[in-house]
């Protein structure tokens, strides 16, 4: 990315060789029962392959809550510095969004490159970024990321010319990055308001076509790419690794009924998802507002899948979406299945059924991969559409 004054050398995470990272976290008082401090270390291990890093080791510390100053206490900040010699580590990865002031101490004490979660984060979301509205909204929540965190030890930050106009009388050097980078929000901004107002237009003309909307939602990697394949033959890129796709892709389905429905593909959610990542993503995310049926798309072979879905719908309730007709999708039930023996589609679902702790009201049994359960959910979405008062 570049700025009149300020350059962002892309990807945080890019050499020639992988990185070597080293993740750290801060297990607080009542993390446990919410989410378990280490499937969140675990899923940071998986952002930071999928950043390219290659991960050499980890460190939790229980605290009440992190340190103000450097995250960590003392002890446990001596020991990842000796461990420094042991795994050659050149990056430091924290499961949580550090403050300025605490990652500039870092830096200090390690003499390596030190990041967050919401930069890792970030990081991802700049690599899987195609579209020109996508790569816009992600570089927006790059520059609001950035801005606060201007510091000396943003190396990666310089001038590119000088002369007249460019800073102002007495001006020091991290004043004019700031001042460089407001001025690069203001223009994303503005170009992301207009892809708001094009996207309105084509909302418009849904409206007025009468066809409703359905929109698949869901934590990163649950499946809802391979979904939307399976149901459309959308063709729409499918990786094993988080945030594969970022850009939405809507398709048209025949439901069993003959009607005709537009099936959206969103950006998948995760726990401690970057406040300005949502606010970038909020024209994509307006997708949803238009939908006629949410559909949430849950991985049940995840052992944590109660607390995604529970961050899902933190997620739909900050913004004001928990009132939409709602469909749950337990997918990848071939994987949960797969003990030895050979399932079919008929077997699986009716074997799963009989289980009270998967079913539920407004809930289908699926495999995308496999294809299975793809007909239940067509008549669930007819079903749910029908119930609609006034579908969009």
């Amino acid at each position: 990315m570049k700025t009149r004054g300020v350059t962002i050398r892309g990807p945080i995470l890019t050499q020639a060789s992988p990185e070597r990272a080293f993740l750290v976290a801060i297990a607080t008082k009542g993390s446990a029962g919410r989410w378990l401090v280490e499937d969140s270390v675990e899923e940071l291990a998986q952002l930071a392959g999928t950043a390219g890093a290659s991960v050499v080791g980890k460190l939790i510390q229980q605290l009440p809550k992190p340190s103000k100053t450097h995250y960590l206490g003392k002890g446990k900040l001596d020991e990842l510095l000796a461990l420094k010699s042991s795994t050659s580590y050149n990056v430091a990865i924290f499961d949580d969004e550090l403050s300025p002031l605490q990652q500039r101490n870092l830096e200090d004490v390690l003499q390596v490159k030190v990041i967050d979660r919401a930069a890792l984060i970030l990081d991802v979301f700049a690599r899987r970024a195609r579209t020109h509205e996508g790569q816009l909204q992600v570089e927006l929540a790059q520059h609001q990321y950035l801005l606060p965190r201007l510091a000396g030890q943003w190396s990666h930050l310089e001038r590119l010319g000088g002369g007249i106009g460019t800073r102002g009388p007495g001006e020091a050097q991290i004043e004019t990055d700031r001042r460089l980078i407001r001025r690069k929000i203001h223009h994303l901004k503005a170009q992301i308001e207009e892809v708001r107002k094009h996207r309105e237009l084509y909302r418009h003309q849904r409206r007025k076509s009468g066809i409703p909307i359905i929109a698949l939602v869901g934590y990163t990697n649950a499946g809802k790419s391979t979904l939307l394949n399976a149901l459309t033959q959308a063709e729409v890129f499918v990786e094993d690794k988080l945030f594969a796709t970022l850009d939405p892709t809507t398709r048209r389905l025949s439901l069993p009924d003959k009607s005709v429905v537009l099936v959206t593909d969103t950006v998948g959610f995760i726990r401690k998802l970057p406040p300005t990542i949502v606010t970038a993503f909020r024209a994509t995310l307006e997708e949803l507002v238009e939908a006629s049926v949410l559909v949430h798309i849950v991985d049940l072979t995840c052992h944590s899948a109660p607390e995604q879905c529970q961050t899902v719908e933190d997620i739909l309730a900050d913004l004001n979406l928990m009132d939409k007709p709602r469909i749950t999708a337990l997918n990848k039930i071939d994987l949960l299945l797969n003990r030895g023996k050979t399932w079919d589609e008929e077997s699986a679902i009716s074997y799963l059924s009989h289980r009270s702790e998967v079913t539920g009201k407004n809930t289908v049994l699926i495999s995308a991969a496999k294809r299975w359960g793809l007909t239940e959910l067509s008549e669930l979405i007819n079903h749910t559409l029908t119930q609609t008062v006034s579908p969009v």
